[in-house]
């Protein structure tokens, strides 16, 4: 009996899926050049075939990648409530981010800084422009709500704070206080003490920032 054509698109998308995880957990291992797409379809388990029909090659497969992180970025965004339950919202959606999946955080930003494929984030930004925009005037306007004097200058320096967060918790890994930051950036925007954790654990106090070797 022939498949229908709703099962079939199920079935595509799955796969889809499949190559993206995979190709996050390669990029993860082994960075953007060592990572072959005869080692993503191993890991997907779909044949090489497959995988080239939907990415023909790395540069799409990272454009996809980076695609779906900025619309995670837009939909923490994306929240209802006051001025300042919708900062506290985006606080946590991004540090939330963090403790529950630092490896893809790790793996995005360094697509994104490294000069061989920063370009391809430069064209998906290009293509997502009016998107970015929204999110960017959706922040201003939260912040000129909240009476700031430069709406516009307190969106790029709230970006800024939570992309260096990012990056030293991706350094440091599990031992990046993020609890603590967390409080922290609560208390900078007058934001009421989080009444829980992001972890269900109590913050342990801030120890010494070390870098680990981890084989890569």
């Amino acid at each position: 009996m022939p498949r229908s054509a709703s099962l079939n698109e199920e079935m595509r998308a799955e796969s889809r899926q499949k190559i993206l995880a995979a190709a996050l957990q390669v990029f993860a291992e082994k960075g953007y050049h060592g990572a072959t797409i005869t080692e993503i379809t191993r890991r997907a388990g779909v044949s090489r075939g497959l995988a080239s029909y939907y990415f023909p090659n790395k540069h799409l497969l990272v454009g996809e990648l980076v695609d779906a992180y900025l619309d995670g970025v837009a939909a923490i965004i994306d929240v209802p409530g006051t001025p300042d339950e919708r900062l506290a919202a985006i606080i946590d959606g991004v540090l939330r981010g963090l403790v529950g999946n630092l490896p893809v955080q790790g793996v995005i930003l360094g697509l994104v800084v490294q000069p061989s494929t920063h370009r391809i984030f430069a064209e998906v930004e290009a293509r997502k422009e009016e998107r970015l925009r929204e999110l960017e005037d959706n922040l201003r306007g939260l912040f000129e709500r909240r009476g700031a004097a430069d709406p516009a200058l307190e969106e790029v320096m709230l970006r800024s704070v939570l992309e260096g967060v990012i990056y030293k918790a991706v350094v440091y890994g599990p031992q990046y206080p993020v609890e603590r930051v967390r409080r922290w950036l609560y208390g900078t925007y007058g934001l009421s003490p989080p009444a829980t954790t992001l972890s269900g654990e109590e913050p342990q106090p801030v120890g010494r920032l070390r870098a680990i070797d981890r084989g890569f």
